[in-house]
């Protein structure tokens, strides 16, 4: 079973549809539940976007133990893939640096994800991004497996543990753009991406993972 952590605040941030793109997942709403989930019968861990930053810790407590509860995922070896929200906090929890860029992005971008890397198999390179924060420095042990022409930490993964993190949010789909009205209207494109693939090749390296244990 792969635990999906609903970073949403207010609610409504696609978790559900992070769950709809697993073959077996459930939610939990980590902004909102006391304390850690339980790792028994969890085979893999995706923590995915919030409408706050990972900056607001002051204001946002829960933030801080996410944090640990992210360390605690690495040392133990849980398969994790972190998406936007996710992405920023596991490099933040590994010593990293996110910021404000200051500009909001809600449209497909081209990256360059690396052609060997299993996450990315059958990926296209344009993908939606919906983000205004990013990793200005990589957590401890991260290294680079995707970039883009605006952002050179687009996608990390731990060269030592089975952590994965992309900044784009792959369960975002044409299905469920209407509901954002500042989503820049694309093309045809749109309809074509295959973004989705990413969450099927986590399912997928979290399936492995637990066949080699």
């Amino acid at each position: 079973m792969i635990l999906v952590l609903d970073n949403a605040v207010d609610g409504g941030y696609m978790a559900d549809e992070i769950v709809h793109f697993l073959p077996d997942a459930r939610a939990y709403r980590y902004p909102h539940e006391d304390g850690d989930p339980s790792l028994d019968d969890v085979d893999g861990v995706v923590t995915g976007g919030s409408e706050v930053g990972v900056y607001d810790e002051p204001d946002q407590p829960w933030i801080a133990a996410q944090k640990r509860f992210a360390r605690r995922l690495v040392a133990e070896g849980v398969p994790t893939l972190g998406i936007c929200f996710g992405h920023q906090i596991l490099n933040a929890a590994l010593g990293g640096e996110v910021v404000d860029s200051g500009t909001s992005r809600l449209q497909l971008r081209d990256a360059e994800l690396d052609a060997d890397e299993p996450l990315f198999d059958g990926v296209e390179p344009s993908v939606p991004v919906l983000h205004s924060d990013v990793v200005t420095e990589l957590g401890d042990g991260m290294e680079v497996i995707g970039r883009a022409d605006y952002y050179e930490y687009f996608a990390t993964r731990h060269r030592d543990r089975p952590v994965w993190s992309v900044q784009y949010h792959p369960e975002f789909t044409p299905r469920i753009a209407d509901e954002y009205d500042d989503w820049e209207a694309a093309d045809d494109a749109f309809e074509d991406s295959t973004a989705t693939r990413t969450l099927a090749n986590f399912a997928d390296l979290v399936e492995s993972s637990a066949n080699e244990s």
